[in-house]
């Protein structure tokens, strides 16, 4: 991973930061963090399972919803999520069902079950208990005012 340095809020601002898989590439003036696999593995599902606790969803609404609301934080594949809303299914976290969509299409939509709501309350506070150690340790500095860019990045 790239050092970080910081600049000026107004450089910033002309940044925006995804993390999809494991390194830093520049496209059209911004800056992608891939996230590693193990990262996502860890902490994809706990995310799928935040989105659900406000209600249904069908897979491409997950998809496209994890991208927007985290910042790209967690830019899924639908060849990605599928697999884990599956396993979180087969642990009785999730619960699916085939409705039409207006459209006359069926989609498949995925809700969290009282198991899923107990299991994301429990993994709500190990990410907490996980910042805390991180911020002892020091590595969220920064991050509340905004991402920080990677060294070498130009404003």
């Amino acid at each position: 991973m790239p050092p970080f340095q910081k600049f000026s809020v107004d450089s910033i601002a002309h940044y925006r930061y995804y993390v999809v898989h494991s390194k830093y590439c520049k496209a059209n003036s911004e800056y992608t963090m891939k996230l590693e696999r193990e990262m996502m593995r860890g902490a994809g599902p706990t995310a799928v399972m935040q989105l659900l606790s406000s209600g249904e969803m069908y897979g491409y609404e997950i998809v496209e919803s994890l991208t927007k609301r985290s910042k790209g934080v967690f830019e899924l594949g639908q060849s990605t999520l599928y697999p884990m809303l599956y396993n979180l299914e087969s642990k009785g976290l999730v619960s699916s069902r085939e409705k039409k969509a207006e459209n006359g299409r069926k989609r498949r939509y995925y809700k969290l079950t009282v198991k899923g709501k107990k299991k994301l309350e429990t993994d709500r506070e190990q990410w907490a208990a996980i910042m805390q150690g991180m911020k002892a340790l020091g590595l969220t500095r920064g991050l509340g005012s905004g991402p920080a860019v990677p060294a070498g990045a130009s404003a």
